[in-house]
């Protein structure tokens, strides 16, 4: 039914003023180039995929091979041991062909075999590198012999120039930890949150399981672990994002603040839009290309690259039980959403990619449409932060009454949302404006982001950019790499002219957006309403809080001989304590990319270490003893940070037992009241300076705000950090204002107390505590760290190119 309404759809957009349209010989020129460039992309896709199966090797390597085996039967030497003369005999006779051609044909083989053979044997012995861990292991900065002779090694057989999904067959496998392990992990780590008999019941319920369920369970979990790419990504995916029936706004998307904080390359929106867009398809062409370097941890461990391929033209499908992720091969356009009005804005020409000019004037053509908002149109992307099923049934009936407008929000490349409202640090109101430009990107007004995409760019009225981003796809540090792309590559190589718009000139011939028609039944006009009221609801029962802390940073702790990242799990822990009076479960996001198709892992950060300190350092205990207790909680959450990023955590072995005592019918007790804990503080670090396409240190204005998250819990936090540079750390903290045991702004205070009394427990640490305060008593504002050099988003500044 559907497909018959759309091909009628296709009929009327084939008519112009009632007048059918002559198929002319453009249109037969433009099916010729539309097939010659899918044959291109198809032709392009086949030969990286053929270069990235042969790393470490390349077609340089088979001819080089070839040449010396054509050497040595010139010297009349046989290297194939007289494999090729029964490669010759096995030669079909095709018109008697020459000796000598043969004789080619035959060592190309045997070259090509013997070529493939020694590619398999580089790929197992990367493998085997690949999956030692010990370096892991080794105090930070420094590097052992056997340490420095594997890395040697990893660069040898890794070949001079990888390319993005060149180590991808290399990747060992996630391993499977034993039940006993994961047990034991799991009891010590829930200790400091329990009551002796809540322990004791939780104790008593893993005994129980480690001697029925576990054996079973765990033999099926390892015989997944050799069928699958991974043991438990799939099922996360599955479990935690697509078979969640709660709306996706706020509980499964994320934010990215990372635009450049004190700066605003350009005030002029499309000219921001057309300049950002331009970046990001930019980016796609070298993700097509696999042109994009792999990633590399602490510079010489790759990472599994799988997440990158969802990026873009990537729709989450609802339905009523499970989602789905449509990603389509490529997209020439994106969907723009402005004042409740969609449109259809083409990226390409028969040239190829627009340029920003003439993005920026499509753009334009859109803020300048007088147009009104069809029925239902202005609020029918709230139906995206409706819950799942109810999404699901109502999407049957829009696309069934507008499956082309419908196809070309879903197919885009990515959404856009041009914002009427400014955003960004002002200097009127510094902590009020950042808090409203994370409520923004987060939440929106319920109804302006399309929250089933990869992502949404928003571009606020005044140039500010952000990114709304679905998490079921990729995690943080994968949109992260895209976007630190972005911004380079708009702000310091496309660049603005002097009076704010792209470079270049406008082009008259360039064909207008298309503005999407939504001919809705008046039916879904109650469920559109409904779903309002939901996102509404949700939205304004955020709270979110940002600060950039800059009276030390990362050069600081570096100097204290402490990891940074736990640095800061130790000041939350305090800080939340501060706030609580009470420890808690605490999560932290570990990557496990260093396997083929891993995801993430939970770092539990509320130890008995931890706890010890945070109680020493409230009952007043000397500086020695505090930092004493403060080095050995350190180091436990760098044993915890390395065993989960090892594949050694506890939670996804326990959520994978889980999922399969399920399938097996098999419940357990203990199993069930793992997954049912709750996370009332759930944290995590925004990666930062991935790529090095610009250095902070030198542009010292550009640095970003980092990303952030909602609560995992109604009377949760969630907490995000980014260390900038050398000296600044900004934090992103959100709760729920419906909890009357939460409170974001007074979280914040508290972190910020707890980072200058740990601090002080340094020597090199002591004066910033006073001198902070001698600052709030001469200014009345605590937050210091918002400085004189921030620079009112109004104003416009052009970027220096490199």
């Amino acid at each position: 039914m559907a497909e018959a309404l759309q091909a009628s759809s296709v009929l009327s957009s084939l008519s112009s003023d009632g007048a059918e349209v002559e198929l002319t010989s453009p249109v037969w020129q433009e099916i010729y180039l539309s097939g010659l460039r899918s044959w291109k992309r198809h032709l392009w896709r086949v030969w990286n995929d053929f270069l990235t199966g042969m790393v470490p090797a390349s077609p340089l390597s088979w001819l080089f091979l070839f040449s010396a085996i054509q050497l040595a039967c010139f010297l009349q030497l046989d290297p194939s041991l007289g494999l090729m003369e029964k490669i010759k005999e096995l030669l079909p006779d095709w018109g008697g062909q020459h000796y000598q051609l043969r004789g080619l044909l035959a060592a190309a083989l045997f070259a090509s075999c013997l070529w493939g053979a020694l590619i398999f044997t580089l790929h197992v012995a990367l493998r085997l590198l690949l999956s030692h861990h010990g370096w892991l292991l080794e105090p930070h900065g420094s590097m052992s012999s056997p340490t420095k002779t594997w890395l040697a090694l990893v660069r040898i057989f890794s070949g001079r120039h990888p390319r993005l999904f060149s180590f991808q067959r290399a990747l060992p496998r996630q391993p499977v930890p034993t039940a006993q392990e994961s047990v034991r992990k799991y009891l010590e780590s829930v200790r400091p949150v329990l009551g002796d008999d809540a322990f004791d019941h939780a104790a008593a319920l893993a005994s129980d399981f480690l001697k029925l369920q576990a054996p079973r369970l765990q033999l099926y979990l390892r015989l997944k672990s050799w069928c699958a790419s991974n043991y438990v990504s799939d099922w996360w995916e599955e479990f935690v994002y697509l078979r969640s029936r709660g709306s996706l706004m706020v509980n499964s998307t994320y934010y990215m603040m990372q635009d450049f904080l004190y700066v605003t390359p350009t005030p002029l929106q499309s000219a921001r839009a057309g300049n950002a867009v331009h970046a990001l398809l930019l980016y796609r062409h070298l993700l097509n290309q696999q042109e994009i370097p792999p990633t590399l941890l602490m510079g010489m461990r790759p990472l599994c690259s799988a997440q990158f391929e969802k990026i873009f033209n990537t729709t989450r499908v609802p339905g009523v039980e499970k989602d789905y992720l449509r990603h389509l091969q490529d997209s020439r356009h994106v969907a723009v959403f402005h004042r409740g009005r969609f449109f259809r804005l083409q990226t390409h020409s028969s040239n190829g990619l627009l340029s920003p000019r003439a993005l920026e004037q499509q753009f334009q053509e859109i803020l300048d449409d007088p147009s009104p908002a069809c029925p239902l149109e202005e609020h029918l992307a709230a139906l995206t932060a409706a819950p799942r099923s109810m999404w699901a049934q109502v999407r049957e009936s829009v696309k069934t009454h507008a499956a082309t407008a419908l196809e070309a929000v879903e197919g885009a490349a990515f959404f856009v949302s041009l914002d009427s409202e400014p955003a960004g640090l002002t200097r009127e109101d510094p902590a009020a404006s950042l808090d409203a430009y994370a409520h923004a990107l987060l939440a929106g007004r319920g109804h302006d982001r399309w929250f089933d995409k990869s992502f949404t760019l928003i571009v606020f009225s005044n140039g500010k950019l952000g990114l709304s981003v679905e998490h079921s796809w990729a995690d943080c540090p994968v949109s992260g790499h895209m976007w630190e792309f972005t911004l380079a590559t708009e702000c310091f190589q496309l660049g603005y002219a002097a009076d704010g718009h792209c470079k270049g000139q406008p082009d008259p011939a360039l064909p207008r957006p298309q503005r999407l028609q939504w001919d809705l039944p008046e039916q879904i006009h109650p469920s559109i309403s409904l779903a309002l009221r939901g996102a509404e609801t949700l939205s304004g029962n955020i709270d979110c809080h940002v600060f950039p802390f800059s009276h030390f940073g990362k050069s600081f702790i570096k100097c204290c001989h402490v990891s940074s990242d736990s640095f800061i799990q130790l000041v939350l822990q305090l800080a939340h304590f501060r706030d609580r009076g009470q420890f808690c479960l605490t999560y932290e996001s570990a990557m496990t990319r260093l396997f083929l198709e891993g995801r993430t892992e939970t770092v539990r950060c509320c130890t008995r270490e931890a706890c010890q300190f945070v109680r020493a350092m409230e009952d007043k205990k000397t500086d020695q003893q505090c930092l004493a207790l403060f080095r050995v909680a350190v180091d436990k959450h760098q044993a915890l940070l390395k065993a989960a990023m090892s594949g050694q955590g506890i939670d996804r072995h326990l959520f994978a037992l889980y999922v399969t005592s399920r399938f097996l019918h098999m419940p357990s007790p203990f199993l069930t009241q793992v997954q049912s804990q709750q996370w009332p503080l759930s944290t995590s670090q925004i990666p930062v300076q991935q790529m090095h396409l610009f250095d902070v240190h030198n542009y010292p204005d550009y640095v970003s705000a980092g990303g952030g998250f909602g609560p995992a819990n109604d009377h949760g936090y969630g907490i995000s950090y980014i260390f900038m540079g050398e000296n600044m750390i900004t934090f992103h903290i959100s709760s729920k204002k419906s909890s009357t045991k939460t409170d974001s702004r007074r979280l914040g205070q508290h972190i910020e107390d707890a980072l200058l009394d740990i601090a002080s427990l340094f020597q090199a640490g002591q004066h910033l505590k006073c001198q902070f305060r001698r600052l709030g008593e001469k200014s009345g504002y605590r937050r210091g760290s918002l400085s004189s050099k921030t620079v009112d988003p109004k104003v416009p500044t052009t970027s220096t190119n490199f």
